[in-house]
């Protein structure tokens, strides 16, 4: 039983149709991945020319793996040799980012790097047919899926509302009423074209923001050398119930057993909580899982629990402050 399925693995034609399918797999999982992640960690520039620069370096590994596809359907040796080298550069490229490399890391690498060199080997023994039907799938399907899961953010993104307005904002509704801190150390926005931001700026982690939060002066625009406790994360509960979209409150509710919130309209990053034009989409709350986890919020109100010294250049917070008694 196990020479026929191995008899039926390397019959060429075998081979060829399970190449085409595999390689349109990957591509499609890539196509997925960096449309999503284009609108969701991109398009924080001014410029629409700026946004698709960077919607094209999300799409990428995408493109290269298109490319690839198309030099295997036309050249399958050349294809199938470019396939197996992108395989181990992309291993050696993503061993690189790890800070130490154990059997767990690098088991856990596989999925990605995997399939690609399976992907050159069934190439390499495939026997083409029906190259027309090959090439459309290949190519067809995952530019479809990179267009179909860019639509719903493109027709989001193109009705953001920024009112300009980087001051202390009162918010009140949905059970919350806080002032939330004014764009400076209370309230962090680097600058996407800042030398210091792409030079690897991270922002804080949990307790960091804590700290900043305590020593934040009044006015929110400063950090005094002692500690003020006039300013404070919010709680996830004060953060999902404070999610805005359009100028209006979007609903939230939070669920302190599951650890998820709900809303009735989906929040999006724009103001008055959130600044478009920032690399910022996520925000600490003061809300702990456990004592190494704390719960933290996106622009789309999604929260999920986070290690405490997490630090990315894509994280920061916005502190509050309760309102005074009239």
């Amino acid at each position: 039983m196990r020479k026929e399925f191995i008899k039926r693995v390397v019959e060429p034609s075998f081979a060829w149709w399970s190449a085409v399918g595999l390689a349109t797999t990957i591509t499609g999982m890539w196509a997925f991945w960096g449309s999503f992640e284009a609108f969701h960690e991109g398009w924080y520039f001014k410029t629409l020319a700026e946004n698709l620069v960077c919607t094209a370096q999300y799409l990428g590994l995408m493109m290269i793996l298109l490319a690839l596809s198309v030099l295997a359907l036309c050249w399958r040796k050349v294809g199938a040799a470019l396939y197996e080298a992108f395989g181990i550069a992309f291993w050696v490229w993503i061993a690189m980012t790890r800070k130490v490399l154990t059997v767990g890391v690098v088991l856990g690498m596989m999925p990605m790097t995997l399939p690609p060199l399976v992907v050159g080997i069934l190439f390499w023994i495939g026997r083409p047919k029906q190259l027309g039907r090959a090439s459309k799938i290949s190519i067809i399907l995952p530019l479809g899926v990179a267009a179909a899961f860019s639509v719903e953010p493109v027709i989001r993104i193109s009705g953001r509302v920024d009112d300009g307005r980087d001051g202390i904002r009162v918010l009140t509704g949905n059970g919350v009423k806080l002032a939330w801190a004014p764009q400076g150390p209370g309230w962090p926005n680097p600058d996407p074209h800042d030398r210091v931001w792409k030079g690897g700026w991270l922002g804080p982690s949990w307790e960091e923001a804590r700290q900043t939060c305590r020593f934040l002066a009044a006015d929110g625009k400063t950090v005094a050398e002692t500690a003020q406790n006039i300013w404070r994360l919010p709680t996830a509960e004060e953060a999902a119930r404070s999610m805005a979209r359009h100028g209006k409150n979007c609903g939230g509710l939070w669920d302190p057993a599951s650890g998820r919130a709900s809303y009735t309209t989906k929040p999006d990053k724009e103001s008055p909580l959130w600044n478009p034009y920032s690399p910022i989409i996520y925000w600490w709350t003061s809300s702990e899982r456990d004592g190494g986890h704390a719960y933290y919020i996106d622009f789309n109100g999604n929260v999920y629990p986070r290690n405490k010294d997490s630090t990315m250049s894509s994280q920061a917070f916005r502190a509050v402050r309760d309102l005074k008694p009239e």
